[in-house]
């Protein structure tokens, strides 16, 4: 069967379903942002984390997935995605942390990334992750404009990630094999979304589509190796990686960013369906 036929479309019952697990997780990433300094552990950033998801009555998406061990995944440095938080990771002055959160509530899960500089952080490095989150605004960008104009595609939203990585003017690597996914009733669901392509290829963009966006690039070489502990995934050249999601949805009006307190707002203006509410 082709991939495509395996998509599961959300109801605009269910995208509310899915917003309401979205702003936990925004809220466990917003607490983990405030917590990020010189001395903590990406374990005290674990404990927080689910502590924010459990309070809120839902259950993290993480923890015992495939067996992880985590509600979050701690990434530090050269460490690009899926690492385990460990009391013997304490943050340092200068290091770039991206942290992955999940949650489900009411049988739908919300995913998200952010990352967030320790203390002072080279310019490069602060730079580097701006270039990363612009990409990603640029990928659900091109989701709403392709959904609302009925002849979008998915890898538009591939081209168009990988366009603002290449117009920033750094010479940043895209890591292949690993982007972003449908999302629903399960955390990982068809289509995979690739951060580089052609555009105007693979399942139409229509409503009721749901999908985490995430884009990953480095500093260096975008080659990568996994670790023995069968999760975290480095650079193979050792330089240091940014990681960035959200979880979005696509309606007959707009695009929802779901794991954006604002709905994505700020970032996407008119884009925005009208079911998350204008600022006064």
């Amino acid at each position: 069967m082709p991939r495509h036929q395996l998509i599961q479309l959300k109801t605009p019952a269910q995208i509310e379903k899915m917003r309401a697990a979205g702003l936990v997780v925004a809220a466990a990433l917003a607490r983990m942002r405030e917590a990020v300094a010189p001395g903590v552990t990406t374990a005290d950033l674990d404990s927080l984390a689910e502590s924010v998801i459990r309070d809120a009555g839902a259950v993290p998406s993480f923890k015992g997935y495939h067996g992880y061990p985590a509600s979050i995944c701690s990434s530090v440095n050269e460490q690009i995605v899926h690492a385990i938080p460990s009391p013997k990771q304490v943050l340092r002055e200068g290091d770039l942390i991206s942290i992955d959160c999940g949650a489900v509530l009411d049988g739908w899960h919300g995913d998200a990334a952010i990352t967030v500089p320790v203390g002072e952080v080279r310019p490069e490095l602060l730079r580097m992750a701006e270039v990363a989150e612009d990409a990603m605004w640029a990928g659900i960008a091109a989701a709403a404009r392709g959904a609302a104009s009925g002849r979008g595609r998915l890898t538009d939203i591939s081209f168009a990630v990988e366009a603002a990585v290449r117009r920033s003017g750094g010479r940043y690597g895209i890591v292949d094999g690993y982007g972003g996914h449908g999302i629903g009733t399960e955390m990982h669901q068809d289509p995979h979304v690739l951060n580089h392509g052609r555009p105007g290829r693979g399942p139409r963009l229509v409503p009721g589509l749901a999908l985490a966006i995430e884009p990953m690039i480095t500093i260096g070489s975008p080659k990568t190796e996994e670790l023995d502990d069968g999760w975290t995934v480095v650079t193979r050249d050792g330089s240091i990686a940014a990681h960035v999601e959200h979880s979005m949805a696509l309606l007959d009006d707009g695009v929802w960013v779901l794991t954006a307190p604002d709905g994505g707002r700020e970032r996407l203006g008119g884009l925005v369906t009208a079911r998350e509410p204008a600022p006064a």
